[in-house]
């Protein structure tokens, strides 16, 4: 377990507190010693704050991501602003606790985060030369900007995060909409015509495809040719 925080007292509260719950744990109190111990070692978990001397959480967070260290991070602010924790979310991070917290919790997120074990979480999607950054919200293909309306950008994100996947239309209505949805039942099939003709049609591909009898998929296509 690694902790970054440079206030020595929360130190070392998380330090024994951690220790007393059954966790070996290194601690760094600049991010910058924070991020040379993840790339250095496997941590099963990273508690990151988001306050430090040199930098923040985020730009740490983001450079581990960069570096493929996918070791689960909880990020510890005294920023309560959605804004942060969404950031922090984009960024790759797969929990926060907002300061001051009951240990217990934060034992109990460590452990469920444990659970769930490391897998890879880029804050930039790609399926071939498509690409999204979520924090930023925005979509190229290749090097060329694709603008999208903030619908169209929450089913490509939902469509790159499944990439290869067949995904229902239940699933996009449930996941892009709300399980209260009760509008058109075409409305699916009309945003994905926007969705080809803003990052298919334009450049010759053929990338989001329906798969009939069953939903959508959404495919590597850097070299196919657009159907005619």
């Amino acid at each position: 377990m690694l902790v970054v925080e440079d206030q020595a007292r929360m130190a070392e509260l998380l330090r024994r507190g951690l220790r007393e719950g059954g966790f070996a744990v290194d601690v760094a109190v600049t991010g910058e010693d924070g991020a040379w111990h993840a790339r250095e070692n496997d941590y099963d978990a990273i508690v990151l704050d988001v306050m430090l001397p040199d930098t923040d959480g985020f730009a740490v967070l983001a450079n581990l991501r960069k570096a493929k260290r996918w070791a689960p991070v909880l990020l510890l602010t005294a920023r309560d602003a959605v804004g942060d924790r969404v950031r922090g979310l984009d960024l790759g991070a797969d929990d926060y606790l907002t300061k001051p917290f009951a240990f217990p919790e934060l034992l109990a997120r460590i452990r469920a985060l444990i659970r769930r074990g490391a897998s890879e979480r880029p804050a930039v999607l790609a399926v071939g030369d498509l690409t999204m950054d979520p924090a930023r919200h925005e979509v190229h293909r290749g090097q060329t900007p694709i603008s999208l309306t903030a619908k169209e950008f929450a089913l490509l994100e939902y469509f790159m995060r499944r990439a290869g996947e067949v995904v229902t239309r239940t699933d996009l209505i449930e996941h892009v909409w709300d399980f209260a949805f009760d509008g058109d039942s075409n409305v699916v099939e009309v945003y994905v015509g926007y969705l080809r003709q803003k990052i298919d049609r334009p450049f010759g591909r053929s990338s989001l495809e329906t798969v009939r009898g069953a939903g959508y998929r959404l495919k590597d296509d850097d070299a196919s040719p657009a159907a005619s």
